[in-house]
């Protein structure tokens, strides 16, 4: 499944000496990738811009006995963010993530079961060492 992002096509935030410099091309975009490749620790920068951006609204495995499906059908026009996405939403939820036409998905995990992706939404983490500062950015899966 493939359309434009509906809530923004670039997040950048800075946090101590990294930089998270995404490009979205899609409305859903799985990350993916092997363990320890910072997936989590670009979760964790990106949770703390919720402070300060309402257009961001984050889960991870704290929110695990939350209904997920139901905060997020109350939502419009946001970012959501889902980190341990293998485990954390139900079936229901993975679906109607994928119907959704109300907010953007940036969904971090290695299952992307039920939710009607194609190789178009699968992307992974690729980190750039610059000078004292980390950079990470998204490009497509191979």
């Amino acid at each position: 499944m493939k359309s434009k992002p509906i809530v923004m096509e670039h997040f950048s935030t800075i946090h101590s000496s990294f930089l998270v410099d995404f490009t979205f091309k899609n409305n859903i975009t799985i990350l993916m990738g092997d363990s320890g490749t910072g997936k989590t620790a670009t979760f964790s920068f990106i949770r703390e811009c919720m402070a300060i951006n309402p257009k961001i609204v984050c889960f991870n495995y704290l929110d695990y006995q939350k209904d997920m499906k139901t905060i997020i059908s109350r939502e419009q026009g946001k970012l959501i963010v889902i980190d341990n996405a293998d485990i954390l939403p139900d079936n229901d939820t993975r679906k109607y993530i994928s119907v959704d036409d109300k907010n953007q998905y940036l969904i971090i995990g290695r299952n992307p079961k039920n939710l009607f992706a194609t190789k178009d939404n699968l992307f992974e983490l690729v980190s750039e060492k610059m000078g004292e500062q980390t950079k990470f950015t998204i490009r497509e899966y191979l």
